[in-house]
């Protein structure tokens, strides 16, 4: 998109609406690389008819129809995006870590940076948060692409329904019902909300002892922030893990090339998140990991540990080597 042929109005308007575009997105892909793909095409195609919108709605909606429509193209014909615990029992944690998945198979993280304004004050910062978490964002993905899109434009972009029926070119009574199925799809797969990490002093509590625990390799340490429930998952690989005690076996035996790692802390999916640097033969740390966690009754309640690392640091702005 050549920025110097656009209104400096407009195009100022596009960046102020890009992060809340990329949320949507996101969303409704459940993959950061493709999500990042709408957000271009979308920006490119209303720069193209942005002569023709002349106001006839409110920005926003227009640059939401375009989003909705080009992920609906998108994800005709697709499969859905998983997480790990949606194949099969939990694995053995004193076994090798089995096959792996391509990976269009996962629901993929996103950094905040690329999805929560700057400047939004507290309380919606948490509604966004919530609204991106991996398990609420894989939740998602159960719902058939247009109930999707109707779930999101109304409970979290916040349109009206009339609004939603002008953006998908249905009426009201088709937007309500899509609604109403959609809403009882999603409470019966979406988790509890997560544990809300509101005070810095918390949060940086929390993000100190999982370091410390790990950087020590004190497995025992580990294991005692972890939710009894806890699931830790490792994309590509189709493997999980269950309980404590599954983990603390797995990072003492196949995991155990995992001792002496650095991290680095940096915020995915409304959330705590680590770069994890393993000790490099040749010298210093090298990348192996994006750790996601998530939290429930002041545990930790999964360990999300994203191994393409080539695409994902970068992204999140974490260095190729310490």
């Amino acid at each position: 998109m050549p920025p110097a042929a656009l209104p400096a109005e407009l195009e100022r308007a596009f960046k102020q609406h890009r992060p809340e575009l990329t949320a949507c997105c996101y969303r409704m892909l459940g993959a950061l690389v493709e999500a990042e793909d709408a957000v271009q095409e979308t920006l490119l195609r209303a720069w193209r008819g942005h002569e023709r919108f002349e106001g006839r709605a409110s920005l926003r909606s227009w640059l939401f129809r375009v989003a909705t429509r080009v992920c609906l193209d998108m994800l005709e014909g697709r499969a859905r995006r998983i997480r790990p615990v949606e194949i099969g029992a939990a694995g053995d944690a004193s076994g090798p870590p089995g096959p792996q998945r391509a990976p269009e198979t996962w629901v993929e993280p996103i950094p905040d940076a690329m999805v929560l304004p700057e400047h939004a004050d507290p309380a919606s910062q948490a509604i966004l948060k919530e609204s991106i978490r991996l398990a609420f964002v894989a939740a998602l993905q159960h719902l058939p692409p247009r109930q999707r899109a109707v779930l999101l434009l109304r409970d979290v972009a916040g349109f009206e329904a009339t609004e939603v029926g002008a953006l998908l070119g249905d009426s009201v009574a088709s937007v309500n019902s899509a609604l109403q199925r959609a809403r009882a799809t999603l409470s019966a797969k979406a988790p509890q909300p997560t544990d809300a990490v509101s005070l810095a002093t918390d949060h940086e509590r929390l993000l100190n002892r999982y370091i410390a625990a790990f950087e020590a390799y004190d497995m025992d340490a580990l294991a005692s922030m972890l939710h009894e429930e806890v699931v830790q998952s490792m994309p590509p690989y189709a493997l999980w893990l269950k309980g404590p005690e599954a983990v603390r076996t797995w990072m003492l035996g196949t995991g155990a090339g995992c001792r002496g790692s650095r991290f680095l802390p940096t915020a995915a999916n409304g959330g705590l998140a680590f770069g994890q640097y393993r000790l490099d033969p040749a010298g210093g740390h090298s990348p192996w990991a994006l750790h996601v966690l998530e939290l429930q009754d002041g545990k930790i309640i999964t360990i999300t540990a994203f191994l393409d690392t080539a695409s994902l640091f970068p992204r999140f702005g974490l260095p190729d080597h310490l």
